[in-house]
């Protein structure tokens, strides 16, 4: 038999499956990757069903083994992280999918919330739950189905998360992990690591839709079953530890072990965070237990509902041109559309000529909660280029990352430097130079990819005994390869500059938001 020597993470995203294979020295070997998309049947609204996870992992977790080209047996355990802040799955008596989940970026359950507020006095909820009443959370969702769905709820067993659904279906086994359980928002206690049945019994919510098993993310769950390990491709037998909210996992992966240290995750959404001792303090942010040593430290982040999809959208509407020479090549090196689109936005100046962005595409999360609020661009004259709109865009999405920083720090105001940056969009040399400046901040970038699943595979590695404390921190600060970009002085006045017209904007176009969102 060979040596188990490799760890597979695996991470359940909103628009795709990554599944990364570590060796025991910490390298990556593979990546694999499944994309797919959500269903949208109203304004704001976002689902997933479980079986579209399933396929992306399955597909994602055979495409990352056959690259690495090693045997299954050599795979010594897994973890799983997946998105949070959604509904979860809801499964019958039988444990079959009732019906999809719907996501973190569904904003349909708004009225729900207003019924918290009614409901629960806000201060009780933060003080219990670390967390307030928005349609982000999980439980507003869950509320939502009560309301619109009766014959569904009367089918409901449990609720799992998208994690502990596909752990349940690899290995038979039920259990959600801490940070999961918490982003489910107001109905689990912060301080006791545990459900809260006075929240849910408030809210009218059964407590035994929440599974009783609760675990750290580094814990092992349970085994592949032989049906799991087949359709894998992998050891029956094999540990799967629980994981996480991968804003949390991806966190770890950039080394933020102590307190002060902080990350962002750029990706189809933005995520900024830290760890900290001690019950949350950031009304604004959102807080939940964080993926290492889970009894005793808070992960408390902030988070915009759209980053790397507003540029997306972008190409995809006002990109034909950089689009049509996409799959040309010069020199053996494929160009890329957001290169393109790069390259002409790195000729306008900071701040685009008085264009700006508020990029609020799918209302907003942190730290102003307005399900109302609305992408919105302004200063536009004819002598701006679609160049100009790009960086706008760019610059709209450090600005809310900026936004949250600005939150967290006057509170917490032990922030380091640098400010480490993970996720798909930080291959982009323009907008992590766009960032530095906005922040102020060193930026630190990791080169090596794997975002969350990284931090999976190091959770696996940590669960089963292969990673001792200081094997954990050389995988995750010494061994990885990382550039920095330094603020420029002179922009970053231009973008404090800029930055207090972003927030005035937003100011300014509230009410009229809550206005169109009536019609």
């Amino acid at each position: 038999m060979a040596n188990r020597d490799c760890l597979l993470g695996v991470d359940i995203g909103t628009s795709s499956v990554k599944a990364v294979v570590v060796d025991c020295t910490g390298q990556i070997l593979a990546n694999g990757r499944f994309e797919y998309g959500f269903v949208s049947q109203g304004p704001l609204w976002a689902e997933q069903s479980s079986e579209a996870w399933f396929r992306g992992f399955v597909e994602a977790v055979r495409i990352a083994i056959a690259r690495a080209g090693i045997s299954p047996d050599r795979v010594a355990a897994m973890a799983v992280s997946s998105i949070g802040g959604g509904s979860g799955i809801p499964v019958d008596a039988g444990m079959q999918s009732i019906r999809p989940c719907l996501l973190w970026l569904d904003r349909r359950a708004k009225e729900e919330s207003e019924q918290v507020r009614r409901t629960i006095p806000e201060s009780e909820l933060y003080a219990i739950t670390g967390n307030g009443a928005d349609s982000y959370f999980g439980f507003t969702k869950i509320l939502w189905i009560k309301r619109h769905e009766p014959e569904v709820w009367s089918r409901i067993n449990y609720f799992l998360p998208p994690n502990a659904d596909i752990i349940y279906r690899l290995t038979g086994e039920i259990a959600v992990d801490y940070s999961s359980a918490c982003n489910f928002g107001g109905i689990f206690d912060i301080a006791k690591r545990t459900w809260s049945k006075p929240l849910l019994h408030a809210l009218g919510i059964p407590d035994y839709f929440f599974p009783e098993r609760l675990v750290a993310s580094d814990e092992v769950v349970g085994t592949l079953h032989r049906n799991g390990a087949q359709q894998l491709g992998l050891i029956e037998g094999m540990p799967v530890c629980a994981g996480g909210v991968d804003a949390a996992v991806a966190t770890l992966r950039a080394g933020v072990l102590r307190e002060g240290q902080h990350a962002a995750m750029l990706s189809s959404s933005m995520c900024w965070g830290f760890v900290h001792a001690g019950p949350p303090r950031f009304p604004a942010l959102v807080s939940m237990p964080y993926v290492l040593d889970s009894q005793t430290l808070i992960y408390s982040y902030g988070g915009a509902a759209t980053a790397g999809s507003v540029v997306h959208w972008f190409r995809d509407n006002f990109g034909d041109s950089e689009r049509l020479v996409e799959d040309l090549t010069v020199g053996g090196r494929q160009i890329s559309a957001y290169d393109l689109l790069a390259d002409g936005a790195s000729a306008v100046p900071a701040g685009s000529d008085g264009v700006m962005v508020l990029p609020y595409f799918m209302g907003e999360r942190s730290p102003i909660w307005d399900v109302n609020a609305r992408g919105t661009i302004t200063g536009l004259t004819l002598r701006h280029t679609k160049a100009h709109l790009y960086r706008a865009m760019l610059e709209g999405v450090a600005y809310a990352l900026q936004n949250n920083i600005e939150c967290g720090n006057a509170v917490f105001q032990g922030l380091e430097d640098p400010l480490t940056v993970v996720g798909d969009v930080s291959k982009s040399d323009l907008w992590m130079e766009i960032i530095a400046n906005v922040t102020g901040r060193p930026l630190r970038v990791l080169r090596g990819g794997g975002k969350a699943a990284y931090g999976d595979a190091v959770l696996a590695a940590y669960g089963i005994g292969m990673l001792d404390r200081e094997g954990l921190s050389n995988w995750l600060i010494h061994k990885q390869d990382a550039i920095f970009h330094q603020p420029n002085a002179d922009a970053h006045q231009t973008y404090r500059r800029c930055f207090d017209q972003y927030k005035l904007l937003y100011q300014h176009m509230k009410g009229y938001f809550l206005a169109i969102s009536q019609c």
